[in-house]
């Protein structure tokens, strides 16, 4: 069901077709897949969890002035309680978060002229911190544009056709925190946003995916492989033809760690139906405007003081 993919098929041109192949049942049935030998060094994820930690061992005071709900950029802490990703479930997600994006100096135009989603990032007073993450960012973000070039092959695009769209792309890094809990919910049934989700785990069970007419199974563990899931975004853009699937992550019974990775494109990107994909079911929009409206839907407002 959620099959495992070799990356060097396609990057090391060794069975490009056959993996094209692969990766298209995989988007168009589940919208879920497992890569292997992506070539993110694993002494690299091993600093991105033990500087996550060192976050969220941090007391709430010296979190609090890094509040997403202070940031109208998504950037910054994601205390517990403060999402809902279930938007019908009526309740709060059991996890803490902290969100980083595409890296901007606070003189770079875009962020003076108030573009959306071109904010500074904020960061803790944690050695290492920024750059362990910023590094990591980079690496994962080449991979995922890396991987719409198959996607561009699988759907018969020209080659090079999503480049353009993922030139400085709304991008966010999250690393998660799952404190063992005996109920609600860890993070409520979702699709997610964007294009596609690259995610690794510490391997502690609790994602599960809900295939369209199936109930929810388990998302295997891989270790060192990324889940990788087709976002919202990406299902528009192919006009349904790729498929955001829903998931959840259960109340784990001990604690749970993992690194998301979503890749959105440009803000001013114009989400239309892709060539060849026949009428299209969705008017076009622009990246940031879709982004903003599914973000709206997901955060409480901040509290008044």
């Amino acid at each position: 069901m959620i099959p495992v993919l070799d990356w060097q098929r396609f990057a090391g041109g060794t069975d490009r077709a056959g993996f094209v192949g692969d990766l298209g049942r995989a988007c168009r049935h589940t919208g879920f897949f497992l890569l292997s030998g992506h070539g993110v060094a694993q002494a690299l994820i091993d600093d991105v969890f033990a500087q996550a930690d060192a976050f969220f061992a941090l007391p709430p005071e010296a979190k609090a002035p890094l509040d997403i709900r202070r940031n109208p950029h998504n950037r910054g802490w994601v205390a517990t309680g403060s999402e809902s990703l279930d938007e019908t479930s009526g309740q709060m997600d059991r996890k803490e978060a902290f969100n980083i994006g595409l890296d901007l100096p606070a003189d770079d135009p875009r962020v003076l002229a108030g573009e959306p989603f071109r904010g500074v990032n904020v960061w803790p007073d944690l050695p290492g911190f920024r750059d362990t993450m910023l590094t990591y960012y980079d690496a994962v973000r080449a991979l995922g544009v890396a991987l719409h070039g198959a996607f561009e092959q699988e759907l018969g695009l020209e080659p090079g056709f999503f480049a353009p769209q993922f030139s400085a792309p709304m991008a966010t890094l999250r690393v998660l925190h799952y404190p063992p809990a005996a109920g609600g919910i860890g993070a409520g049934a979702h699709s997610d946003y964007g294009s596609v989700t690259l995610l690794l785990t510490d391997g502690v069970a609790g994602l599960q995916v809900k295939p369209r007419g199936g109930d929810w199974v388990d998302v295997p563990h891989v270790p060192g492989a990324f889940v990788v899931n087709i976002g919202d975004c990406l299902m528009r853009w192919t006009n349904d033809i790729y498929i955001s699937t829903p998931h959840r992550v259960l109340p784990p019974q001990r604690q749970r760690r993992s690194i998301a990775f979503f890749l959105d494109p440009d803000p001013d990107s114009v989400i239309a139906a892709l060539p060849g994909t026949g009428a299209a079911k969705y008017p076009p929009i622009t990246g940031a405007d879709y982004l903003r409206a599914r973000l709206d839907a997901t955060y409480r407002p901040e509290p008044s003081a």
